[in-house]
């Protein structure tokens, strides 16, 4: 767990990075700008970084429901090749799901005036500065992401679904014992994914 909780904050420490050194710039400088490379760059980062931590956060109610559900076997089945696995597997998805938006926005072609009005260069603002009809790519993006955050978040329900049943055969304090272990996770995850969910 403690190993899942350190790349998470390494995750979110660098998220907070893509976006904040730009935003501090614009309230100091007169002028506020931002080159296409860089914004293309804070764009793939920001998908990076927040898919891998999506990722991330349902690799650790995995590893809540076996540490629960299936307590004598957590060391052999959640070894360390399987949390680098793991761990792993969640940068790959935000890999690819940081790759798919940046192909969406990088053919597009810009005209005019390319003005946003945020300080973080995010799909939607991207796809109104476009020269071309983006209804499209603008539902693929919203079905893309959409799909992402309910699907995981169904599948962390689920699991602390199967999990609350199995407390019912622990005792007292083991259910306390087990749901305390599994709170900091549940708390981090439904104000992640709520806004999420609410926004698509």
């Amino acid at each position: 767990m403690y190993f899942f909780l350190g790349f998470l904050s390494f995750m979110d420490a660098v998220y907070s990075t893509t976006f904040i050194p730009n935003m501090i710039k614009n309230f100091l400088c007169e002028k506020k700008a931002i080159s296409c490379q860089t914004c293309m760059t804070q764009l793939f980062m920001e998908h990076l970084f927040g898919g891998a931590e999506i990722l991330l956060l349902v690799v650790m109610g995995y590893d809540c429901y076996v540490a629960i559900c299936k307590p004598f076997h957590y060391l052999t089945i959640m070894n360390q090749r399987m949390c680098v696995l793991l761990l792993l597997l969640a940068w790959s998805g935000g890999f690819l799901h940081a790759v798919l938006h940046s192909i969406f926005v990088y053919n597009l072609p810009f005209c005019g005036l390319n003005v946003i009005d945020h300080f973080i260069c995010d799909m939607y603002p991207l796809l109104k500065l476009a020269c071309t009809d983006t209804y499209i790519i603008a539902v693929t993006v919203v079905a893309n992401d959409g799909t992402i955050c309910v699907v995981l978040f169904t599948l962390l329900f689920i699991s602390y679904g199967v999990i609350l049943h199995a407390l019912k055969n622990l005792s007292q304090g083991g259910s306390s014992k087990a749901l305390s272990t599994c709170g900091s996770h549940i708390t981090v995850v439904v104000p992640f994914f709520m806004p999420c969910i609410f926004c698509m």
